[in-house]
């Protein structure tokens, strides 16, 4: 059975990135659509990772989102997100971790993992 070392570096969800982008924006794939020209079906291929776009259209939605096209490949995310927090370098590699797994995970999951979390932070403080 393989194992994944820690430093490893896992694919890039192109579309869930993009996805949390506009939605971290307030925007919808019509706003997208009406700034790019890009039909909103195929957004949503790309959100949904059915489609993979080119670097010409990830430039695109870049300018869109007004954000630099190396942002949707960026390593430390999570980093930039949690910057006013006062974290330690192994919880932000964790947190990062967690953002890239979690974005494969449906809602449902989403919600198990976070019940899981908070009752293994309750066990710790006990």
């Amino acid at each position: 059975m393989e194992t994944v070392e820690e430093n490893e570096p896992l694919s890039i969800n192109i579309g869930s990135t993009i996805r949390g982008y506009r939605l971290q924006k307030g925007m919808s794939q019509g706003d997208i659509e009406k700034k790019t020209g890009l039909l909103r079906c195929y957004l949503s291929r790309v959100e949904n990772g059915h489609t993979i776009p080119s670097l010409e259209t990830l430039q695109k939605i870049a300018r869109a989102l007004d954000l630099q096209l190396s942002e949707f490949f960026a390593e430390e995310a999570v980093s930039k997100e949690m910057s006013g927090l006062n974290l330690g370098e192994e919880e932000i590699r964790f947190l990062t971790q967690v953002q890239r797994y979690s974005a494969h995970l449906s809602d449902s999951d989403r919600r198990l993992l976070l019940a899981m979390v908070r009752k293994f932070a309750q066990t710790s403080l006990s």
